[in-house]
């Protein structure tokens, strides 16, 4: 098993969370972190035992020995750090939403063909041991067909106009920042949707605090997805199907429940991955380089465009515009 020098592009919330994880996995050395800040890269790096620390991007993604980077910047950053990590060299695991635009992530991902580099957008549901029990009784047939789906991603964010979730000029908004994660649960299940109908409330600077959607699909189904910072909804996603339904949450105790109701019998089961399960998407980054690929066959570079494409119509149709990022 071959060890992997990792570079930690940011030194946010989400990038104390990735490199705990990493730290749990023995193929995974943290070798570098980059900030604007000096500061912060040398707080981080001694946090976690990095090797080196840089007072730039462009100085860390230049470094010979870092082979795979990890891009935790601001959503509206993350197509010009991914373009530099790749002009460097370097393998990416890029943060969600891998950009603003379909336009944007479809550059990206064509960059990482050229170069013969991996690209994986950041979704860590999908690797999760509550998902992959939720798929695996989905696909034992024992459900039924699944026939509709409903999920949401809602806690409260207070207003403030210069905190990342309001910033436009961060990509702030629910939509990007939480709608993702529902809206990614029904492309995997149900495919792309012929109609989509959306809507949202503002904040004041524009960025949308919540936003509700509903997607018809051409064989008839129906699925909901809803995101927001102004209310203390949690975190599920509901599978309704002919014989049962599956309930996947998250609790406020970050363990994860799926709870199995099926013809009259009700089954919770509780799972508590260490480092909230941010090592799974790692490891699958190292599983993928190993064998040679440059796209995770789990979450595809198809799959992160087919999902922009999603969010670019859902914006589309609920009215929400990042300046400079929509033609």
């Amino acid at each position: 098993m071959k060890a992997y020098n990792w570079g930690i592009l940011g030194t946010g919330n989400i990038a104390h969370k990735f490199a705990r994880a990493l730290m749990l996995l023995d193929n995974a050395h943290l070798y570098a972190v980059g900030s604007r800040d000096a500061a912060r890269a040398e707080k981080f790096a001694g946090e976690f035992g990095f090797v080196k620390h840089f007072s730039s991007y462009e100085e860390m993604l230049a470094d010979p020995g870092v082979d795979v980077v990890y891009i935790s910047s601001p959503h509206t950053r993350h197509l010009e750090n991914t373009l530099m990590a790749l002009q460097n060299g370097k393998h990416v695991i890029c943060e969600k939403p891998m950009s603003i635009t379909a336009a944007e992530v479809s550059r990206m991902a064509d960059e990482a063909k050229r170069r013969g580099l991996f690209l994986m957008e950041a979704l860590w549901p999908p690797f999760q041991p509550s998902y992959l029990k939720a798929d695996e009784i989905l696909k034992s047939g024992k459900m039924g067909k699944l026939l509709h789906m409903r999920g949401k991603f809602a806690f409260i964010s207070p207003y403030d106009p210069e905190l990342r979730t309001y910033n436009l000029e961060l990509g702030g908004g629910s939509l990007l920042d939480i709608g993702i994660y529902p809206v990614m649960d029904i492309l995997r299940y149900l495919g792309e949707p012929e109609n989509i109908v959306a809507t949202s409330l503002f904040a004041p600077t524009g960025a949308d605090e919540s936003t509700a959607m509903i997607f018809r699909f051409s064989d008839g189904r129906l699925a909901e997805a809803y995101s927001s910072f102004a209310n203390m909804g949690g975190v599920s996603t509901e599978f309704f199907c002919e014989k049962g339904n599956l309930i996947l949450t998250r609790g406020r105790d970050r363990n994860q429940h799926l709870l199995i109701e099926l013809q009259g019998d009700v089954d919770d089961r509780i799972f508590t991955p260490p480092a909230q399960g941010y090592q799974y998407e790692a490891a699958e980054v190292m599983s993928c380089l190993d064998k040679g690929l440059t796209e995770s066959p789990v979450v595809p570079l198809s799959f992160s465009l087919s999902l922009a494409r999603i969010l670019d119509e859902v914006r589309r149709k609920a009215g929400i515009r990042y300046p400079g990022r929509d033609k």
